[in-house]
């Protein structure tokens, strides 16, 4: 028993230890945090997002392009990733506020029509669910998540610039300041 805590613990030593590394030589990275500067080429991200196939949570095609011209807050997330369900409902009443506004939200999966569609049976989201498919992943990379972490929420001005990148959950009140700032 001794034996098996000593592993845990030069684990937890260990993983601990590798995340303070890898922190403190690739900088100050808050991986967590809203990026205010775009992705070097986010005009090519907004396009790839238009042109991008997705479909609904039934498995029908849908377009994206109809959102292009108005400003969007577009949230990638998938079923199983637990930060994602947690922020829904923070997401679904901003969406309720800035729909007002001409602010459109949208939800990207990344995960399969089968597992969304019954995931929205039993949670209610009151914004359009397209389902990315493990594409999405790439669509959201173009986006600038290069750790492929999930939730990641992209919001796009009406001219169709990137304003604000963040990778994990929102937090509502950096959001509102991103959107009323639109």
């Amino acid at each position: 028993m001794k034996r098996i805590l000593a592993i845990a613990a030069v684990a937890v030593v260990a993983t601990v230890g590798g995340a303070v590394a890898g922190h403190w030589l690739l900088g100050n990275n808050d991986l967590t945090g809203v990026a205010n500067a775009a992705p070097a080429d986010s005009a090519n991200a907004v396009n790839q997002l238009w042109a991008a196939k997705v479909t609904n949570a039934d498995g029908a095609p849908q377009s994206l392009a109809g959102f292009k011209g108005h400003p969007v807050v577009v949230n990638f997330w998938a079923s199983w990733c637990g930060p994602c369900v947690e922020e829904m409902p923070s997401l679904s009443a901003l969406h309720k506020e800035y729909s007002k506004k001409g602010i459109e939200f949208v939800g990207l999966g990344i995960d399969s029509d089968k597992n969304i569609k019954a995931f929205l049976q039993k949670v209610p989201v009151n914004y359009p669910i397209y389902v990315a498919g493990f594409g999405g992943a790439d669509l959201a990379r173009a986006f600038g998540n290069n750790a492929g972490g999930l939730p990641y929420t992209v919001v796009i001005d009406a001219k169709g610039v990137v304003r604000s990148t963040k990778l994990g959950q929102i937090k509502p009140d950096e959001l509102k300041r991103t959107l009323d700032a639109l």
